[in-house]
């Protein structure tokens, strides 16, 4: 292995190829050899540089790319329960690193890391952390357990299709909100009801349930539209910095930002291998063509997940 390795960085406009030194694992990290990193709209803020807009990082010259990764344990630090060649998932979910998962390695504390699904591919498995623990998280948030009835914005998203079949999966009766040509798929994942995105959101979900939903997972960014349909007293999960509106009617605001955690993201890696919770692919890139993998994704109507494959 030679000490330097290709990683893409961000922060001027545009994910930039770079050569950055191998990290070293320190006690209780793992190094991982990256065989798939997935890109999320918060890549591309961190690669316009805007990140520090939000009040979530320091404005830096230049932030590491990258938060799920997918690859094999190349070297361990003293604790790490991992041996070297085990395949594994992971989520690099601080901000301010100067290199992270789009690269051709990545250091990950052993608390960010789990086992990867067998019988899924690095490329599907990469899809799982980011957007999976964001939904388990958000889910947790809003109290979607069973007989609860939850309205999913954005449903036939990335972070959206893991809280429909998360959702489903807990009990919780789905009304799910997409766009009109992802009905079935979104039904399929567990939705109980569909609105097709546009008109009168808070009159439709009212009159689907009357009185308005427990909750709603607001992946859309619909905001006070959406507020509108949870009755009073109930919850409202924004996932994006500044996005939450003013609890009115006593409504429980809160935003929810990822966190790494290893047993959560063991349970959904369990699930996805029992055919529960759906991996979704939408397209491959080498690490060179990362700004084209963000022009498609900035420019919309992505389902699933791009993945850069170093």
């Amino acid at each position: 292995m030679t000490n330097t390795m290709r990683a893409l960085i961000g922060g001027s406009g545009a994910p930039l190829l770079v050569e950055a030194p191998v990290p070293e694992p320190g006690p209780q990290q793992v190094l991982i050899k990256v065989a798939a990193a997935a890109v999320n709209p918060f890549d591309l803020a961190i690669a316009a540089g805007t990140v520090a807009d939000y009040g979530v990082a320091r404005r830096l010259e230049s932030y590491g790319l990258g938060f799920d990764v997918a690859g094999v344990v190349d070297r361990v630090g003293e604790g790490a329960p991992f041996l070297p060649g085990q395949e594994v998932v992971g989520l690099a979910a601080r901000l301010e690193l100067p290199t992270k998962a789009q690269a051709e390695y990545v250091v990950l504390d052993a608390s960010a890391v789990a086992r990867a699904p067998r019988g899924r591919t690095a490329v599907e498995a990469a899809t799982i952390p980011l957007n999976a623990l964001t939904a388990w998280q958000a889910l947790d948030r809003a109290g979607a357990g069973a007989g609860r009835t939850l309205l999913v914005t954005g449903a036939a998203g990335a972070v959206g299709g893991y809280l429909v079949e998360l959702a489903a999966l807990r009990g919780a009766r789905v009304v799910a909100v997409a766009g009109a040509g992802d009905e079935e798929l979104v039904r399929k994942m567990g939705a109980e009801w569909f609105i097709a995105r546009g008109g009168d959101l808070a009159g439709s979900v009212r009159a689907l349930v009357p009185g308005g939903v427990d909750a709603v997972v607001d992946a859309a960014v619909l905001g006070l539209a959406a507020l509108d349909a949870v009755r009073d007293g109930g919850a409202f999960v924004a996932l994006t910095a500044g996005a939450a509106p003013v609890g009115l009617r006593g409504i429980d605001v809160a935003t929810v930002f990822f966190r790494a955690d290893a047993a959560q993201l063991a349970e959904v890696v369990r699930l996805v291998e029992a055919g529960q919770v759906t991996t979704r692919v939408a397209g491959t890139y080498p690490l060179e063509k990362a700004a084209d993998a963000h022009a498609r994704l900035a420019a919309g109507g992505v389902r699933g997940r791009l993945v850069l494959v170093p």
